[in-house]
């Protein structure tokens, strides 16, 4: 048995500080022998129920507690110092003996940050003294209020402070000792002769920071990513130890020579401390039922609110739907959940009423014939064959999730009413936590120890993303062959980033809030988790400090108020129609509408819920869907895994491929797909059918083998065997039908969540095929701030014949509108710098005063508070004044004399005693108007207009993206002709795969091989897409005359990412757009007929090749009628220039299907 204990612990939760992962440091524990061991991370609770949970797995008793950041005076006091000392905050260890004390740890470290946040989480010696019972105290390191004030104060002052300590906790309180080799830390002899002194028991630490002794310098470089500072910098904070590891018994004994009794007393509180975090309760608020019903059973009610709307959505309910609501009603009381319905039908009953956008079903709960009748979800679970038993079942662990998607605009309304409904204290968010996984910590390392960013970025994209998340360190180093080789002969620099980005890697980052969860507690919050406080976007929010994870745990009801676009469009889509008169129930539309699945067909789905990827779009087009069931399928096949399904379901609907069963009885199972097992319920249905499984039981062999559990899934498959046989079907069928299970069901997903989310991807097809302007202005305005997104959008417009008009501040509004059937105008709030109070304004003079004839009328009748000179310029360069008097160049340079102009107006205007109307115009236009009958305004400054390219660019600047033209449209033939690189196929490229493109440069970064060569790592950009590209030294030095910013190029490469929103190649040529032509051609073919080519037109044409000569090699086609092809002859006499000159005129003469060029 140990003979000493760490008290002491901080880890990767004490953020970019502790550098010891949370179930490392527990197995380190182990392997030192340490029966147990305490967590105290710095002011906060974050680890602690992991820490709990993985310490009662590996048999080693937990310690919990936290180094409370404690404050001078009071928490409320948001100043330095104050007592007179210092500091804003001293260090103070704080261990829960029993649940009392665990209960005030929570409420300790919930009012540090909700009361007494400032710079860190702080709590006082009021509230210490209020929630002390059941808590240890020791005076922490050198930051201790002790050590401070007993060696940097009066001695009297630290005595004060100890006594006020003995005062609160009595015989629980401790000095605390430690010893790393640190000169100050001198300063613990003066504690222990104090303690001494007044017969305080005195126990001696290690602050451990990290596992290993060697693990210090990566500490170090964690403590450099803290403060964004490097190594190499002098004046950074630094701990100027090694000594901050898990240390052994041994060693610590070592530390403190004559001081065993202070290392054995670290027992004595490891034997004081016996507390129990219990888990897997239920722990749900109580739903308040109406008055009338205020007698009755929750239960009960549920059946009631389902009865009635049972009878609203069948017109006869049938024994299969009575059977079926008996069934799940049955199972719902037995396993305590229909206040759970009841809540969530209450929020979602509240978002109705008020026209808040809310989804038709997510996730397995659409399996729910209850959900479904009480309106939680819209999905027919009869309809679909959706299984009840996959959403809820008695053998069930866990709370089930009912996750719901509201309009993303105003999801906040429906989280505001839930916390006013439940209170405030009892509904928190929840945290959430950033790691530094492989790519994040080779940047964050790299940035630390001075290695220049491009290199390391170059170094973090060779690590692969699967299945959206990056490949473990140690594994990519292993697996990719460019980090194997870096690996292996890399130089100094690449080891010592690797060396410690695999100690860091994995570490918690950052907190943050969780997008969507939402926590109701039965009540006060803090009776069961610890609150964690930050500001997102000016708000204060309240978030519990567990995770998700740890919320469900423990029992809690986490709930997911998920945000969805999508269903802000179809919203915003259906207003617009109903302005107009047409009114549209998207629940109600007919699912057999063949325009709409030629949307899915063709694949033209840019803006369809799900189904927008190149390669969703690629797969359509083969299958040709054409009922809602393909839609399903699809959903649920197009994800890692099932995706290899695609083909073989495609040519077996298409008849390509025979249909085949293993056994007869599986044809109604998987008739739907083709005989394919494509979702979770066939397999649980193939259990239940087959092997005689319960649908509950069949849901734990689901899970079985989706988790790899492989014992349960040895016992289980015992068991279907054995219940095929009962069912006279053959040992060797049921294996063969196991094994065909086990091979499916952990790829095979949910059809409840699948079937919901295709009704949306239908519904959003519908609008686009028969309302396109209406939705593609709804998604527009849904995505103004992604400048990217927008740009796809307008391109996907002008395919579909839909013209998108430039803003026009006499026309536009503030979001994307249609003018007319396939017209758009550009919203005013979608260029970059002009808020919605400017719009405001400019709306509401237009349409006071009518439209603006000049930027000067304009600037005379807005409000120049809201409209200034910085939102002036945007609207002038993204072109919003195109429509008035002037030029782009002439408005911008009036700018300060509009401005100008419209103070000294509304002055007179607010003043007309001090200034006359005509004194404030001829002061403006200096004297030049006289004429008094009529408004006269300024004449507008006499300056050039800007040139294509600089309106281009100022556009872009203020869009995000191009709107009244583009770069490379006079290189379209160009990059028509000679570009490989085709997005609708791109993310299906292999690595290696020869491409080129004509683009525009948008960043070119520099930096030094290991050679010390130059080479680049360049972004590119088409009409489309941005993309990145890796020019090694021995290609920049050919063409790095090229490679600047807002260059005009054509790259040729080979691939070296192709993923979904990821596209890199690796450059070998590049060479400027305007050469590709004349460079890249191998020849001019033209084809003539020769009984049909008249003498004036041959004269004519060689007068056209003899004025333009060139090195492109001339060839004739000859054929007869213009007919097959025929003999080709090379021209020996002539060559000529592709210039768009000759082309255009060539084309007058030959007619542009008879000339070819070759490449």
């Amino acid at each position: 048995m140990s003979s000493f204990i760490h008290l002491h612990n901080h880890t990767h939760y004490s953020l970019l500080d502790g550098a010891a992962e949370l179930r490392k440091l527990l197995i380190r524990a182990g392997e030192l022998k340490y029966p147990a061991l305490a967590i105290t991370d710095h002011g906060n609770m974050f680890g602690v129920l992991d820490f709990y949970l993985e310490a009662k797995k590996l048999g080693i008793k937990p310690i919990i507690g936290m180094e409370a950041y404690i404050a001078p005076g009071s928490r409320f006091e948001k100043k330095s110092g104050g007592s007179g000392v210092k500091q804003n905050s001293f260090h103070l260890i704080l261990l829960a003996k029993n649940r009392t004390g665990y209960d005030n740890l929570m409420k300790l470290s919930s009012l540090a940050y909700t009361e007494g946040f400032y710079y860190r989480p702080r709590i006082d010696k009021e509230i210490l003294r209020e929630y002390s019972e059941g808590l240890i105290c020791a005076t922490a390191c050198m930051k201790g209020e002790i050590f401070y004030k007993i060696n940097y104060m009066e001695k009297s002052e630290g005595i004060k402070a100890i006594e006020e300590y003995l005062d609160i906790f009595g015989e629980d309180f401790y000095i605390e000792l430690q010893n790393h080799n640190i000169p100050e830390e001198q300063g613990y002899e003066n504690l222990y002769k104090v303690a001494r002194d007044m017969n305080i028991p005195v126990i001696a630490t290690n602050d451990v920071h990290y596992l290993e002794k060697e693990h210090h310098t990566s500490h170090d470089v964690l403590l450099c990513i803290q403060s964004g500072k490097t190594v190499s910098d002098q004046n950074r904070m630094r701990y100027n130890t090694e000594e901050l590891y898990l240390k052994s018994p041994d060693e610590m004994y070592t530390a403190f020579p004559g001081k065993a009794d202070a290392l054995e007393r670290t027992l004595e509180i490891a034997e004081k401390c016996n507390m129990e975090i219990e888990t897997g309760n239920i722990l749900l608020p109580r739903f308040p039922l109406p008055k009338e019903f205020s007698k009755m059973e929750l239960d009960d009610f549920l059946e009631v609110e389902a009865r009635k709307g049972l009878q609203n959505l069948y017109p006869k309910v049938s024994k299969e739907i009575e059977d079926r609501l008996n069934h799940e009603l049955q199972i719902i009381r037995k396993t305590g959940y229909a206040g759970y319905f009841l809540i969530v039908k209450d929020f979602i009953d509240f978002a109705k009423k008020n026209d808040i956008p809310v989804g038709l079903g997510r996730g397995s709960v659409a399996g729910s014939l209850v959900a479904y009748a009480t309106g939680i979800t819209r999905v027919d679970p009869l309809r679909y064959d959706l299984l009840f038993e996959r959403f809820l079942n008695p053998d069930r662990v866990s709370m089930p999730d009912i996750d719901i998607d509201f309009c993303y605009e105003r999801r906040e309304e429906v989280i505001d009413y839930v916390r006013k409904k439940y209170g405030e204290k009892n509904v928190a968010q929840i945290i959430t936590f950033g790691t530094m996984a492989s790519k994040g910590v080779i940047r964050d390392v790299a940035r630390a120890l001075g290695i220049e960013y491009a290199k390391a970025d170059a170094i973090a994209k060779l690590i692969p993303v699967i299945q959206g998340k990056p490949m473990p360190l140690e594994e990519a180093l292993q697996t990719v062959p460019e980090l194997k080789e870096m690996d292996t002969n890399g130089d100094e620099q690449f080891k010592k980033l690797m060396k410690h980005a695999r100690v860091l890697e994995g570490l918690a980052r950052h907190a943050s809030i969780h997008a969507a969860g939402i926590i109701i507690a039965p009540d006060v919050i803090t009776n069961y988790v610890p609150l964690y406080q930050t500001e997102e976007k000016g708000q204060k929010v309240v978030a519990t400090q567990f995770s998700m994870t740890g919320c469900e745990t423990i029992g809690l009801l986490k709930m997911d108020f998920l945000g969805l676009r999508t269903l802000t469009v179809l919203h915003h889509t259906v207003e617009m129609l109903r302005e107009k008169g047409v009114e549209l129930d998207l629940d109600e539309l007919p699912l057999d509408d063949q325009p709409t699945y030629e949307i899915f067909c063709e694949g033209n789905t840019v803006g369809i819920f799900q189904f927008e990827s190149a390669g969703m779009q690629e797969y359509l087009r083969k299958l040709q869907p054409n009922r809602i069931e393909d839609l399903i399928a699809m959903n649920a096949l197009y994800r890692p895994g099932p995706i290899d399904n695609i083909d073989p379901y495609i040519a077996r609907k298409s008849g390509q491929e025979k249909i085949e069963y293993i056994h007869p009885k599986m044809e109604p199972i998987l008739r739907e797909t083709y005989g394919i097992i494509v979702y979770q319920e066939q397999v649980m249905r193939i259990a239940s059918e087959l092997a005689g499984f319960s649908l509950a039981k069949a849901d734990i062999l689901r899970k079985a083998i989706s988790k790899k559990k492989l014992e349960e899934m040895e016992k289980l498959k015992i068991e279907f065997i054995a219940g095929c046989q009962t069912n006279n079907i053959d040992e060797d069928t049921a294996k063969a039908l196991y094994e065909l299970i086990l091979r499916f069901a952990s790829y095979g997903f949910n059809k409840s969540h699948s079937a919901a989310y295709a009704l949306l991807a239908y519904q959003t097809a519908y609008l686009k095929r028969h309302y396109p302007a209406e939705f593609m202005a709804a998604t527009m305005a849904s995505e103004m701030n992604d400048s990217a997104r927008i740009s796809v959008l307008i391109e996907e417009c002008r395919k579909m014949n839909i013209s998108i008009l430039p803003p026009n501040i006499n026309i536009s509004s503030d979001i994307f509108k249609v003018t007319s059937q396939h017209q758009i105008s550009f919203a005013l709030a979608a260029i970059k710098n002009v808020g919605r109070a400017a719009i405001r304004s400019i709306i509401k003079a237009r349409t006071t005063n009518g439209p603006f004839k000049n930027i000067f009328h304009m600037m005379q009748h807005v409000d120049l508070r809201s409209v200034n000179k910085k939102i002036l310029e945007a609207l002038v360069q993204a072109g919003a004044l195109d429509e008035l008097e002037g030029s782009r160049a002439q408005n911008f340079a009036a700018i300060e004399l509009a401005i100008s102009f419209a103070q000294k107006y509304q002055s007179s205007a607010q003043n007309k005693s001090q200034i006359t109307m005509f004194e404030v115009m001829a002061e403006a236009s200096d004297g030049e108007n006289d004429d008094r009958n009529y408004m006269t305004y300024p004449e507008l400054p006499d300056v050039p207009e800007w040139l294509i390219q600089e309106t281009l660019q100022r556009e872009k600047e203020l869009l995000g993206f191009y709107i009244s033209g583009h770069p490379l449209d006079r290189y379209a033939r160009e990059i028509n002709l000679f570009s490989t690189l085709d997005w609708n196929v791109q993310d299906t490229y292999s690595p290696q795969k020869e491409v080129q493109t004509g683009a525009i440069l948008t960043q070119v970064k520099k930096h030094l091989d290991r050679k010390g060569n130059i080479m680049a790592f360049i972004t590119m950009e088409d009409k489309t897409h941005s993309f990145e590209g890796v020019v090694f030294s021995s290609v920049y030095e050919k063409y790095s005359m090229y490679l600047n910013k807002g260059e005009l190029i054509f790259a040729k490469g080979k691939v070296s990412e192709a993923e979904e929103k990821t596209f890199r190649m690796l450059c070998d040529e590049i060479i400027p757009l305007a050469e590709v032509r004349n460079r890249l051609s191998n020849g001019l073919q033209l084809i003539v007929d020769p009984h049909n080519f008249k003498e004036e037109k041959l004269s004519e044409l060689l007068h056209l090749i003899q004025h333009f000569p060139g090195n492109i090699p001339l060839y004739f086609e000859m054929r007869p009628n213009g007919n097959g092809s025929g003999l080709v002859m090379r021209s020996k006499k002539f060559q000529v220039i592709l210039s768009d000159e000759f082309l255009d005129k060539l084309q007058d003469i030959m007619g542009k299907k008879n000339i070819h060029i070759k490449i």
